[in-house]
């Protein structure tokens, strides 16, 4: 039998032995203070996450992808930070890649048994043609799920940069990976139910890492996101908006420089920030690697 009981997300919270018998405020109140704790054990591996970053940056610049793979609301949650990223940063759906045990189908519905085989963590990176230039990232609340095992493992063999995030020290993935981070968040108000506080830990470190390497990679000016996608009504608003934010000109020029670049915001701030046309914007971008502050460096 497997034994859970020396993982602190399985064991019992003190505080909410009572939980059934509280109140809404009460419920609230001690989910708030729990998720507080959360927070707080990120914070003592801010370290760990750094190397992350870099790792990722160096994966993208070299053309290769952030990979995430987990089970259940592990899975999940590298899922929703994968896809998150082409609307907001403007790169390719491959760029950032999650995949979850059982595949798309358990996002929605649970594929029973399927985190528990080694060798479908393999069979899914090698699906997606994993190479020693990309970063693969394994989650697990638990940090013993064998899906993730088997695809750290096979990912480490190949030369690939391994990460693992767990939320248990001296974990499984933490020790098939290059690079453990684990946060000890504690038990959780319902226990074992790791899709509250482990959950929340992992989601801060995802979009820790994500926007980290995408900002390292220039897909970002300032704190603006200026390879935002105009995919409906509100995003096109955005990008006039960050256009006026990053140049301080009027929503009319703004909407007009992106008309002459072709929507893209970046070449649009180049455009008005270094007194370019939309073609020599697009030169000095180039030039800049993406970069928006290196690219007007030299006219700003």
């Amino acid at each position: 039998m497997l034994d859970l009981a020396k993982l602190s997300t399985e064991t019992r919270n003190p505080e909410t032995m009572n939980l059934d018998q509280m109140t809404p405020l009460e419920i609230a109140e001690a989910m708030n203070r729990e998720d507080a704790r959360a927070v707080a054990s990120v914070t003592e591996v801010l370290p760990q996450v750094a190397t992350a970053i870099e790792w990722a940056t160096e994966a993208l610049r070299s053309g290769g992808r952030i990979v995430y793979m987990g089970a259940g609301t592990s899975g999940r949650l590298g899922v929703l930070d994968a896809v998150e990223c082409p609307p907001t940063f403007g790169v390719s759906p491959d760029m950032v890649v999650g995949l979850i045990a059982g595949g798309e189908g358990a996002f929605i519905k649970a594929v029973e048994g399927a985190e528990d085989s080694v060798q479908l963590g393999e069979d899914d990176l090698r699906a997606i043609d994993v190479s020693e230039r990309d970063v693969v990232i394994g989650l697990a609340a638990s940090g013993r799920t064998p899906y993730v095992i088997g695809g750290l493992t096979y990912a480490r063999e190949l030369g690939c940069k391994t990460v693992a995030i767990a939320c248990n020290r001296a974990s499984k993935i933490g020790a098939a990976a290059e690079l453990a981070i684990e946060p000890v968040p504690g038990p959780e108000v319902l226990t074992g139910s790791t899709r509250l506080k482990a959950g929340t830990v992992q989601k801060l470190i995802l979009n820790m890492i994500s926007t980290g390497s995408m900002v390292q990679v220039g897909k970002v000016y300032q704190n603006l996101m200026v390879d935002v996608q105009q995919t409906n009504e509100k995003l096109v608003t955005r990008a006039q908006n960050i256009v006026m934010a990053a140049t301080e000109c009027t929503r009319d020029e703004a909407i007009a420089a992106l008309e002459q670049a072709g929507g893209h915001v970046k070449t649009a701030v180049v455009m008005i920030t270094a007194g370019l046309d939309a073609e020599g914007a697009a030169e000095a971008l180039a030039g800049a690697a993406g970069h928006v502050r290196e690219a007007i460096a030299p006219r700003a």
